[in-house]
């Protein structure tokens, strides 16, 4: 059951939410195993707006459980500022890239941001790069040391990124 506290995504909450998925390389992404049972997993992500990336050996557990069910729940927490996303729980759906033009810009993303990491470890050929389109985000932020969450419906995470000016030292409150 939907949460009763969604509203569509507006650009101060993508900024915000933006900022933080820029800031971060680790998620924690939730499959569901064949029997029903949750599996979930630490592992590198890289963002292009709203959408994330990951990279993952072909006969994983994960690719086997998500080519199944492709609903996936991420989870990711950061540091912030008073009133900024310190956290974000997304639902979404995760596919396969296909498609070699978002394979390579993806993997352009990951050389430029994060030069450090071999995105093809165990092996080109033997690795798989999921895009994950997300539906829902619950963002949290710290106001006067308490949490405050919102529940955002994403739509078209192409024309949500059209209307936010991301810049990374702005201040980007969620509430």
């Amino acid at each position: 059951m939907a949460p009763s506290n969604v509203e569509p995504i507006h650009g101060r909450a993508a900024l915000a939410i933006l900022k933080l998925l820029s800031r971060q390389s680790l998620m924690t992404l939730a499959v569901n195993r064949p029997d029903g049972r949750p599996h979930a997993a630490t592992l590198g992500y890289m963002n292009d707006g709203l959408n994330l990336y990951f990279i993952t050996a072909t006969d994983s557990e994960k690719a086997a459980n998500i080519q199944a069910d492709p609903r996936v729940g991420i989870a990711i927490r950061g540091d912030a500022e008073e009133g900024e996303a310190v956290g974000v729980s997304i639902d979404g759906r995760a596919a396969i890239l296909t498609d070699m033009a978002e394979i390579e810009h993806v993997l352009g993303l990951i050389l430029e941001r994060a030069p450090e990491i071999s995105p093809w470890a165990p092996g080109l050929g033997q690795t798989v790069v999921f895009k994950v389109i997300p539906e829902t985000i619950e963002a949290v932020a710290v106001i006067d040391s308490r949490s405050h969450a919102q529940t955002y419906s994403i739509g078209d995470t192409e024309a949500v990124m059209a209307e936010v000016s991301y810049e990374p030292s702005a201040v980007a409150r969620l509430f």
